[in-house]
Formats: C-alpha cells, structure tokens, sequence
C-alpha cells in the first residue's frame, strides 16, 4: 500500500526566535535555513518582512534552498482597509518566497475584544487575505491562532473561519495550539471533528509546548488525519517552546505506527545530518548542547558499567529503541569509550573524502576527534576545521605560512576631541618562502586588529584573500572561573558565495580566536588551490 505524504513545516527563524535571550543575524539565519534545507524540510519559514531590521534584510538576499519552500510569515489585513491597501500585507506577499503563512483570528472572543468588528468581517478579511496571496502567485497557508481555543467555545464560528480560507485557495489551514493548553487527547477529538468539514491532506498542526505536550498532541493530530505538523528545532520558541521537529522527525521516519504509514521528504543521508543540525543552532546560539536530549543528546544513547556494557555491544538493538547511526548519534560505552567511528566516514563523505573505512589513519582521527572533544572543540558547527583537521591527517594540506609570533595591546585612552576611547592594535610575524614578514594593524576589538594585522600581508598568498570576509564571531564560555575554557565560532564568506565555519579553543580568549582566524585564511588558501610555501 503506497504511504501518505506528511509535510514538514519549520517555524525556528521566526516562531524560534521569539525565544528569550534569542537574537538570530541575518547570517545565522541564512545559516540554518540552509541546514534546514539539507536535512530535507518542506518549508522553511524565514521570518515576518518588514516586522524588523533582521527580517527585512534577510528577505532581501533570501538563502538559495534548493528543497525547502521558502515561506514568509504575516498575518491577515487589517479591518476597514482592502487587501491592495494594507502595506503590512503588501511586504508580505511581495517578498522573494514561494508561499505565506497568514496568521487570523479563529476565536470569536477574539475578534470581539481584540479587533473590535464584527465577526463576519473577520471570516470575509480571511478569504481577501488569502486570495490576494494566491493571486500574488504565492502558496498560501492559514495559521488559525488559539484554533483549538476557539474551538471548544464556538466550534460553528472557528469552523467557518478555516472554511473561509479554504474556499479562498488556501493550499493548507494550520490548526495552531497557541498557548499550549490543549491536550493530546482533545487535539485528537478536536482534528477528527474538522477532517468531518475539511480533507486532512489540507490540514496542519502547530502545537506549543506550554504543558509538555507538543510532541505528543502532534503526533495525535497526524493519526487524527493532519498531513503537515510544524515546529522547530530543539523546540525552539517562545515560553515553553515549540512542538520539537528534532525529536518528532524520527519518530515520523523510524516508529511503528507511523513509518509504515506515511513519508516525508527526510530521506536516510538528510536524516543522518539530524545531531549535526540541532548542535548547529546550539552552536549559533552559544549554547551546550541537552545532554539527555532524545534522539540526538550526547546521552541518547550512552551506557555506562559492567554487565549492561557487555550485553549492550552483543545484543545492542534490545538497549537501544533505535540505531544511533540512523540520526548521526553514535553509542557510547562509557567504561570503554568505544564509539564513533562510521560517524566519522560518514562526515568524511559529507566534505569529499572517500577512504577504506579499514584505513589505518580513520582510527588515528577518529581518536584526534575524540581528544579535540575532550578539550572543547565541537565539530558540528565547524566544518571548515573537521575537513582541515582531517586533510592534515591524510596529508592534503599544504603548508602556506608559519605563525612565528603575534601580539595584541589594548589602550584606553582619550583622543584628540577629549572623548574616551578604547583602540586595539595587533602585531602578528610570519615566515613566508624563508622570510619574516611584520604586519601592524588596529582594529575596533582585539579579533578584528588580528584579523587585519595576520591579512595584512601574507606574500604571495595575499591575492588569495583578497575577497575574504569575517562574517561572523561567537564566544562561548565553556567552564566557569577566571581559568575558564574558551570556545571562538567565526563565520568566514568570500566572494563565491562561499560560507565556512572555523573554531578554536583555548584559555584564552584572543589565543582561541587567533586559532579560529588561521583556520579560516588556511580553509580558503586550500580551497582555492594555492600553492605550498617554498622549501
């Protein structure tokens, strides 16, 4: 029997970033929408043009997905204006995407005390909205807010409104539990009743998690007859959170139940990048990784002590509820710290390197991987770093330059106007084809005088960098205290529309950013082809 389709809808770059202590760049943005985009989603939603600076900049250079649907987020015209002539609905549907979600309302005592008109009006302003999208030539898609609210009061006036939309062309209505109250077993009865009034392969799910249920009261709503469900990764959103597509996209895949019913557009390499993409927005948002997160926590699938050890590594299917493999996670024996290493082909694949998983130099990087871990280095959102870790070991990499010494002073001072100001000057040497080369620079922070001051001048690689921009920069505190462990991220592009990530780790902080920087300059100088230094 052929499978149903399920679609998967992201909302981390806009439902995500109303999280707390949350601030996506544009760049990080484009970052995991192209994550996204790879592990095989079928929307990325981008944001809310015109609703902020961010948002408004990152649909103007919108990130080239070659799977998802692009989605622009707005909400329905405002009362007492037409569609044509609400300039918030005007930089929605105009943007640079292929479909738009629009928010209304669905609740009745909604409408009669937030927008104050009369409720036929709200259910008309659904339908223009719609089809002033549709004839825009976008995919639309109805977000009924607080549904299930509205449901339970006056399930009659919230059906009209999905009805609305639908008449109106809306390809899919999205049942939204917007302040996470409802539970499984209500979402279960509550989508059973509408698949009555509307085909389930029109409806959505988007649940909050603000009883722990998100993940739950979704999976219901898909065996209820919905056939897109949306979150976001690691349940990213505000309050409590998002329905987590981390934890739900494999149980969809791999479950009894629901894989031998539906599919989706994740297939087994987009799956396996499943641990890689959720600690890449750990990484972008500073932050360690859950531990105990399912699926793809570094203790997923950790096992410690004596005779479960010895059972798991001859029976490991009876321990574990899936292959770790399948997400990109790896088993870990804790007492034998056995693990690891068809991640480690795997990820040599992913950047270009075929070797004999036999090869004697997969266990000695597997073990450097290991080391580097210890240390702090996380890979997964530095993939620049792994492969030039990697090429090293198998000796691809050239060498271009050696580091002989750099130093970097910070001045507080008043300038000649009388105004305190605080300059950063850098001092980096290097030894290019048997000479030294002295480079000076000041900068606005001591990372960006190292970064002009190492560019400065590197000899007959200085063509190499010409188009080389530092994009981005995080810093991430890895262990507490004056001693503390630190963890630099920089985000590098050039004017092939490349993009890399580096990393670097060490006490110190301009000694781990220095690390990151001549990682970046040594990805692009090998990228690029550029010759090794002269004996």
């Amino acid at each position: 029997m052929a499978k149903e389709r399920l679609y998967l809808f992201d909302t981390t770059l806009r439902d995500g970033a109303q999280t707390s202590g949350v601030d996506f760049s544009v760049e990080d943005k484009r970052a995991i929408a192209e994550a996204l985009d790879r592990l095989g989603v079928d929307y990325v939603e981008g944001g809310w043009p015109g609703a902020n600076p961010t948002d408004s900049s990152f649909f103007q250079s919108p990130p080239s997905l070659k799977r998802a649907i692009f989605t622009a987020f707005g909400m329905t015209k405002r009362p007492g204006r037409s569609a044509d002539n609400d300039p918030g609905l005007s930089e929605v549907v105009n943007a640079p995407v292929g479909a738009v979600c629009l928010v209304g309302k669905t609740w009745d005592y909604h409408v009669d005390v937030a927008l104050g008109i009369e409720r036929e009006e709200n259910v008309a302003m659904v339908a223009e909205s719609v089809a002033h999208c549709i004839a825009k030539g976008r995919e639309a898609l109805f977000d009924a807010e607080h549904f299930f609210d509205g449901y339970k009061a006056n399930p009659e006036y919230a059906l009209a409104c999905l009805k609305s939309a639908l008449d109106a062309g809306a390809r899919w209505i999205v049942l939204c539990d917007t302040n996470g109250g409802a539970l499984p077993h209500e979402i279960s009865r509550i989508v059973g009743e509408v698949t009555e009034h509307i085909p389930g392969d029109r409806l959505g799910i988007h649940c909050h998690n603000d009883t722990g249920n998100a993940i739950a009261g979704s999976l219901a709503a898909v065996q209820a007859g919905v056939r897109q469900v949306q979150g976001s990764l690691n349940g990213l959103g505000e309050r409590c959170g998002n329905a987590d597509l981390v934890a739900l996209i494999p149980t969809l895949k791999l479950k009894p139940g629901f894989a031998e019913r539906f599919e989706t557009g994740i297939d087994n390499d987009g799956l396996r990048h499943l641990t890689a993409t959720s600690h890449l927005l750990d990484e972008l948002l500073n932050r360690a990784p859950a531990r105990q997160a399912p699926y793809v926590g570094a203790s997923a699938f950790a096992h410690k002590g004596g005779l479960h050890v010895s059972a798991v590594l001859k029976n490991p299917q009876t321990y574990e509820h899936i292959d770790p493999e399948l997400v990109g996670n790896a088993r870990q024996v804790l007492v034998s710290n056995q693990a690891g290493r068809s991640n480690i082909l795997a990820r040599l694949s992913e950047v270009g390197i075929e070797i004999d998983a036999k090869h004697a130099k997969v266990d000695r990087l597997l073990e450097d991987v290991k080391q580097k871990e210890f240390e702090g280095y996380a890979y997964d959102g530095a993939e620049a770093s792994f492969e030039l870790m990697a090429r090293r070991a198998l000796g691809e990499v050239p060498d271009y330059f050696d580091i002989n010494a750099f130093r970097v002073m910070v001045e507080r001072r008043h300038n000649a106007r009388g105004e305190l100001i605080t300059v950063s000057e850098a001092t980096v040497k290097i030894a290019v084809d048997g000479r030294e080369i002295m480079s000076v620079a000041e900068g606005n922070g001591p990372v960006n005088a190292l970064d002009m001051a190492l560019r400065k001048d590197i000899g007959r690689y200085a063509d190499y960098i010409t188009d080389l921009d530092l994009v981005d920069f995080k810093v991430r505190i890895l262990d507490g205290g004056t001693d503390a462990v630190t963890r630099v991220l920089i985000e590098s592009a050039d004017g092939k529309g490349g993009r890399w990530f580096t990393v670097g780790v060490s006490p110190n902080i301009i000694d781990a950013s220095f690390q990151a920087l001549l990682d970046s300059i040594t990805y692009k100088l090998f990228k690029d082809g550029a010759p090794a230094k002269a004996p």
